[in-house]
């Protein structure tokens, strides 16, 4: 199944670009599923259903299988159980539930799930979540110290008291898997990402922070959509001087979605989808079809710049780990090795990697960026690397 990420620059229509590729898409005949939170209800048409995250109910959910799961802890410290009709929803829920409908959306029977995402800066934080949530477990709770709670049910009967560690662990245990299912929908081959941008002054700007962000998250970027596009060729000065100056602004998008970065670096072309102005808000399924981008055959979308390592011990004595960071520049970029991890710093972007087997063995011996090509030098340790006759 495909999986469209919507996202873009707040307030420039991406819950609408969303709605109106859900509606062509189930009109084409295909089985969709539009997961949005704030889109607007939609006419009842065959093969298209809507699926709206609902935080407050989700965290009451969680926060009474939680108190159910603990309550033999809680009763030992006397604590007063809540009730559902006294919890409200705390800040920071809203995530966790977008997260969980998007697991929820790969594992229904569609053929396309269209996903309404926060602007760009917060859709770019959700989809880094899983794996940061993940690896903050994994160092709290190994999981080879997971398998002690095995031997607590026979503790708590020798000690005579129950031992609170063992919902800890089962509780770590269920949100990894959870985790791990939104992951495996971030990392499917299938899933891409929609920017949807106004053409204006920051457009360019918003467009090379999403490649750069996406990139470092291996995400590919289905397309852009240049969206709110003014007529041209109005006899009003004033409205002819906006669309003239919005149109300019559309001519740098498309030149960005191709050309060289502010290094020199190309990075992959990208499709510029152009949706008009209908000069009102939407007004129903006829005014979302006029805004639907263009359907393209169900393929995966092109791949992301790829990691790579290049073994040059023969010519060099050194492996080389190319990272296609598309746009980063020099200054904004940072690197430290730790453990078996690069903590990899892009711009307002920051992402713990786990090296390649054959690098853990080695010392970072350098590294440099050569058009959008970050290229990080391995020497192999000679204590850990076998000898060759």
């Amino acid at each position: 199944m495909r999986i469209i990420l919507v996202t873009g620059s707040g307030g420039a229509g991406r819950t609408t670009v969303a709605a109106a590729t859900a509606l062509a898409e189930a009109r084409a005949g295909r089985r969709v599923l539009l997961v949005s939170e704030d889109v607007e209800p939609l006419p009842a048409q065959d093969g298209l259903r809507v699926l709206r995250p609902r935080p407050a109910g989700d965290f009451r959910r969680e926060f009474l299988a939680l108190q159910a799961r603990s309550s033999t802890a809680l009763d030992l410290l006397g604590a007063v159980p809540f009730e559902e009709a006294e919890l409200t929803e705390l800040p920071g829920s809203r995530p966790f539930a977008l997260l969980r409908a998007l697991r929820d959306a790969a594992e229904g029977d569609h053929e396309l799930a269209v996903v309404d995402l926060p602007p760009l800066a917060d859709a770019l934080a959700l989809l880094a979540l899983p794996e940061q949530l993940r690896r903050y477990l994994r160092r709290l709770l190994p999981p080879e110290r997971q398998a002690a709670r095995a031997l607590r049910p026979m503790l708590a009967q020798l000690a005579g008291v129950p031992m609170p560690a063992q919902w800890l662990y089962e509780t770590t245990g269920r949100w990894e898997t959870e985790l791990a299912a939104v992951q495996a929908v971030v990392d499917a081959p299938t899933t891409s990402v929609r920017l949807v941008l106004e053409p204006g002054p920051a457009a360019v700007r918003a467009l090379r922070t999403a490649r750069l962000g996406l990139a470092l998250q291996r995400l590919p970027l289905d397309s852009v959509v240049a969206n709110r596009l003014l007529p041209a060729g109005s006899e009003d000065p004033w409205l002819a001087g906006l669309t003239a100056q919005q149109h300019r602004h559309l001519a740098e998008l498309r030149t960005a979605s191709g050309a060289a970065g502010a290094d020199g670096a190309a990075g992959p072309v990208c499709v510029v989808d152009e949706l008009p102005h209908l000069g009102r808000d939407p007004r129903g399924p006829e005014d979302l079809v006029l805004l639907a981008p263009a359907r393209r055959p169900a393929a995966a979308p092109d791949p992301v710049p790829a990691w790579t390592v290049e073994d040059r011990r023969e010519e060099d004595g050194v492996l080389v780990w190319h990272i296609g960071l598309p746009g980063a520049v020099k200054e904004d970029l940072s690197l430290v090795r730790r453990g078996d991890e690069l903590l990899l710093t892009v711009g307002p972007f920051r992402r713990n990697v786990p090296l390649p087997a054959a690098l853990r063995r080695c010392t970072v011996t350098g590294a440099g960026l050569v058009e959008g090509d970050l290229r990080v030098r391995f020497t192999p340790d000679p204590g850990l690397w076998p000898r060759t006759p």
